[in-house]
């Protein structure tokens, strides 16, 4: 089962530069929460942008690349949907991390959407696809505690496939 987990502007921005736009510690902890203990799914660019590998996590990394290589266990690189599909299909819940070319391809395949929307715009160059309300039920909706290291107004929101 896929699962996508994101942090996304009012205007859908979620990145400039191959980077996060904005900082919200309490977002990376409930990320960190969220997806320990799973596969996470993310495009190449998502991956170097890491910076490392992630604890805790098996990497799915999906490219068209075919000789990018990563040398780590934890690391797997694919180039295709065929290798996708046992994440697609199996029980366990998979997480989908981005980019924004891999959350459009996956998304017709995802369940579950965890998302920190962060209620204002940014300029960006990187967007989140729109969510279609006749597909996507909100299940859950959480005020996100503002304070002096989360100096922004965000609400944790999470949905399902109707």
């Amino acid at each position: 089962m896929l699962s996508i987990i994101v942090a996304k502007a009012k205007n859908n921005i979620i990145g400039k530069g191959n980077k996060l736009i904005w900082s919200l510690p309490e977002d990376l902890k409930r990320f960190k929460k969220i997806t320990s203990g799973h596969v996470i799914i993310m495009g190449r660019k998502t991956f170097e942008s890491l910076g490392r590998v992630l604890p805790n996590r098996k990497h799915i990394v999906f490219t068209q690349n075919l000789d990018y290589k990563v040398n780590d266990e934890n690391v797997e690189v694919v180039n295709s949907m065929l290798q996708i599909q046992e994440y697609i299909e199996n029980e366990e819940e998979n997480f989908v991390i981005g980019g924004a070319m891999i959350y459009n391809h996956l998304m017709p395949h995802v369940s579950k959407m965890y998302i920190t929307e962060i209620n204002e715009e940014f300029d960006g160059d990187t967007f989140f696809p729109k969510i279609n309300l006749d597909i996507w039920k909100e299940v859950s909706r959480e005020k996100g505690q503002r304070n002096e290291l989360n100096d922004l107004d965000y609400d944790y929101v999470n949905y399902e496939r109707k």
